[in-house]
């Protein structure tokens, strides 16, 4: 059964009476917002860009080229680098800084400033013992102190006069040509020789046995450090620098003779390494003060401007050297 409402050109439907329902709504609403902290759940911000949108890739520029892209990292020590910076290890690639770095570790030959490891680091010393030792024997044979031997090896700046009642220092070689004797000419008359023949000239043999085994403990450990040459380098200038002393602050008529001077190089070499290699540097002050006070209280018969000369020389001599290997180390490492 259906029912089918009115039709028709004049019929128009009315809307029935209250219509739309007027109801007034229930108290308290709509609610009041809410107050403070406690007031009720409150939606945190949102964030931006959402943590689904993926980000751009930027890769990380190189760590010794800061204009290039790095493509991936070092192995070794995780820098970022390039291309240019590669260098195929057995796992991966390592930057060239690294490779040099270990190189460097792996050279078991060289020393830790560059120079060559002595199989021996005694034989040099033994070898500069047997030299003194030679010249001593020598000198004894030739008459001793007072022999045409000491007055030709040993530094005397003014020249020796020898004759055959003794020898005279302090005489010109016109003066001992009238007298009829031999003018030994010093440095500063031609006997350049003299200069290097001092180092290993000894009378005595307690000054030779001190000096000596000076050398023998010393000597070893600062070859075994620096390498054989470097070795030589240092003894050589502080030899030198010693010998320039005597001639620049001793009077001309002094004899100057002995090793002391160039073992005093070798104590401020090791004292220097020791600082630089962080060590403990007790033993190399207790020698050195030996040094120091066997010199002032020996001042009447020992040159401390042999001495002095000879410590700063070998001091200064080990600085180069350990500044030079430091050049060369960084010459060897890639430029960004």
């Amino acid at each position: 059964m259906t029912s089918t409402p009115p039709s028709g050109p004049d019929f128009q439907a009315q809307p029935p009476q209250g219509w739309p329902p007027q109801e007034p709504p229930p108290q308290g609403w709509p609610p009041p917002p809410a107050q403070g902290p406690s007031a009720g759940w409150q939606a945190p911000p949102p964030t931006w860009p959402p943590p689904s949108t993926p980000q751009p890739s930027v890769p990380p520029p190189c760590a010794y080229h800061a204009d290039r892209a790095a493509g991936v990292r070092c192995q070794r020590c995780g820098n970022p680098i390039c291309g240019e910076c590669m260098v195929e290890a057995p796992v991966g690639f390592q930057c060239r800084a690294c490779v040099a770095q270990g190189m460097a570790l792996t050279r078991q030959a060289e020393g830790p400033f560059g120079g060559r490891r002595s199989a021996n680091p005694a034989l040099t010393s033994l070898v500069l013992i047997g030299l003194n030792v030679a010249v001593w024997l020598a000198i004894l044979l030739a008459g001793g102190g007072q022999g045409r031997l000491t007055g030709i090896l040993a530094l005397t700046p003014g020249g020796i006069c020898d004759l055959p009642a003794g020898s005279y220092v302090g005489v010109s070689a016109l003066q001992c040509a009238g007298a009829g004797g031999t003018f030994l000419p010093g440095p500063l008359d031609g006997g350049w020789w003299q200069i290097v023949t001092n180092a290993f000239t000894h009378v005595d043999l307690l000054h030779l046995a001190m000096n000596m085994l000076a050398l023998w403990f010393i000597g070893p450990m600062v070859e075994r450090v620096l390498g054989r040459t470097r070795f030589l380098a240092v003894y050589g200038v502080s030899l030198l620098t010693a010998s320039v002393f005597v001639l620049l602050l001793s009077a001309p008529e002094t004899s100057t003779l002995g090793a002391s001077g160039a073992i005093s190089g070798l104590m401020g070499a090791l004292l220097v390494l020791v600082l630089r290699l962080r060590g403990n540097a007790q033993s190399v002050l207790m020698w050195i003060g030996i040094n120091v006070v066997i010199t002032i209280m020996g001042s009447a018969g020992i040159s401390w401007q042999g001495h002095l000369g000879g410590f700063l020389g070998g001091i200064a001599t080990t600085l180069v050297i350990i500044a030079l290997h430091a050049a060369r180390a960084r010459a060897r490492r890639p430029q960004p």
